[in-house]
């Protein structure tokens, strides 16, 4: 099923805009959200900001906040319980039956969203921003491989085992010697190997959250290796 990466411009007035367009040094992470009655919303936030103070404060003294709640503060960063009215975004995915997956990114007045959806429901999100007042591009559709179809089962079982071993760790647990003997191959077979796996997973990374899909060469998109 398609996974589409949408930058959602935020309505003027909504509280995320504009305390995010006053504080634009200000990353807001939505880590879990939900619709109540007669249009409100009801969401978990993470707060990061030089000064988080000031812009907890202003997500407090603005209209459409009716109970904010620190949980957890940690240098530069807070948790908040948030009551608000007019929760558009979430309006928008409750009205086209799509759940937008956590987290929500914002800064900047431009919420970062991922949805998992046919296409026929991504059109009806479409719809469903512009009809809340939503105008939003899409950055990319990746069509989702399933994990087991990315990895071949030998590649899949050795990536499992170094990282069970402890051969990611700092410091190391597990040597690449050991990690052969253990798997029962040769140490040059066993490091191609994963070379291999860890080329596909650290691509499949890149493409989701550091660059355009377009910046990823065609010829880096190797299907599951005999290895």
């Amino acid at each position: 099923m398609p996974l589409a990466q949408l930058s959602v411009d935020l309505p003027e007035g909504t509280w995320i805009r504009d305390v995010s367009t006053d504080h634009p040094e200000a990353t807001v992470r939505v880590l879990a959200a939900m619709p109540g009655d007669d249009g409100v919303g009801f969401a978990l936030l993470q707060v990061t900001a030089p000064e988080m103070e000031a812009v907890v404060r202003a997500m407090a003294e603005h209209p459409a906040m009716t109970d904010l709640e620190p949980l957890q503060r940690s240098g530069q960063q807070v948790i908040v319980q948030i009551e608000t009215t007019a929760p558009l975004l979430l309006l928008s995915a409750q009205a086209s039956r799509i759940p937008i997956e956590p987290p929500v990114v914002i800064q900047d007045g431009v919420a970062n969203v991922e949805v998992r959806a046919s296409n026929d429901r991504l059109s009806e999100l479409g719809d469903q921003l512009e009809a809340f007042g939503h105008s939003f591009t899409v950055d990319a559709i990746h069509d989702e491989a399933d994990p087991e179809q990315l990895l071949s089962p030998r590649q899949r079982d050795l990536l499992l085992s170094a990282v069970e071993a402890g051969y990611y760790d700092t410091p190391r647990e597990c040597s690449l010697t050991q990690l052969a003997e253990d798997a029962g191959i040769a140490k040059s077979t066993c490091s191609e190997t994963l070379h291999r796996a860890e080329g596909l997973v650290v691509r499949r990374f890149v493409e989701r959250h550091l660059v355009a899909p377009e910046r990823v060469r065609e010829n880096d998109h190797p299907g599951p290796e005999a290895n």
